[in-house]
């Protein structure tokens, strides 16, 4: 197994720790875990991109590993009142909408490759430094962030509408390249 592949694999496994933690309230070890498990994904992407160790098997598990992390994190902190859960439920929808489309597409065309999205970065970004201030407000409740964390919490609302509503309109001109080269 190569080395990003065995990185995702144990950020996939940090998951069921990270949720455990969370409900437990141990929160400086989840803060902690958490930022590994974000510096993990980079180094993974990194050492597969420029040291040519990319394989089939990465390109599925590592998104695997970070939709899991992200969508088991937020979760728990919807079930634990650490987050709203009207911003759980649009960050679950959003990710169930963009992977049942991503298998659609992939059904109903021959295959067409859909490249993550600029918006779809900046909101990954954004609830990612999301769960880094709530994590780290409860781990250390002197720096008080919750004014932060309230700003965030509306920037993730508005990229996540943002990128679920652009993977929606990409999606459909995809299906539409496909059925014209289909009719010809």
């Amino acid at each position: 197994m190569s080395v990003p592949n065995l990185i995702s694999l144990v950020r996939l496994m940090a998951v069921p720790v990270m949720i455990y933690l969370i409900l437990n309230g141990y929160f400086l070890a989840a803060f902690w875990l958490f930022v590994a498990a974000g510096i993990s994904d980079a180094v993974d992407g990194y050492i597969a991109k420029q040291m040519g160790q990319a394989t089939v098997l990465g390109s599925y598990l590592d998104p695997l590993a970070d939709k899991a992390l992200l969508v088991g994190v937020y979760v728990t902190m919807g079930q634990a009142d650490l987050l709203p859960s009207w911003l759980v439920i649009l960050v679950v929808f959003r990710d169930i909408i963009i992977i049942g489309g991503v298998v659609l597409l992939h059904i109903s065309t021959d295959g067409v490759k859909m490249r993550p999205l600029i918006v779809s970065k900046v909101n990954t970004a954004a609830q990612i430094i999301l769960v880094i201030s709530v994590l780290a407000n409860l781990a250390y409740p002197q720096l008080e962030w919750s004014q932060f964390v309230l700003i965030l919490i509306y920037i993730v609302t508005v990229t996540t509408l943002a990128s679920g509503g652009a993977y929606i309109v990409s999606w459909g001109k995809n299906v539409e390249k496909s059925e014209e080269s289909n009719s010809r």
